[in-house]
């Protein structure tokens, strides 16, 4: 699987996990040079609290276009270290 987005492939992974419609990603098969931390936080009732990233690529920014849980709650543990996209990001098997 890939997550592309402005031409640029975020992250690329045989290794990914669906749930509700989203792939997973493992985190390390991230660019690191194209994602950064943000402060935005938001609160699942089954998965916990999830954590956010903003894409940056040719010079262009997707706040918030990523997003992780941290510290899953256990019915969610299968997506610890790992990201999921939206925004704009394509997630495609090609």
């Amino acid at each position: 699987m890939k997550a592309v987005w402005n031409g640029q492939v975020i992250a690329e992974s045989d290794d990914t996990v669906v749930v509700e419609n989203n792939h997973y990603f493992p985190k390390e098969s991230l660019r690191a040079e194209l994602i950064a931390d943000s402060t935005t936080h938001t609160t699942c009732p089954w998965k916990g609290v999830a954590s956010y990233y903003t894409l940056t690529v040719d010079g262009k920014s997707n706040t918030d276009a990523a997003w992780y849980y941290p510290d899953p709650k256990p019915a969610a543990s299968q997506i610890k270290d790992r990201v999921a996209f939206w925004k704009g990001v394509q997630v495609t098997n090609e």
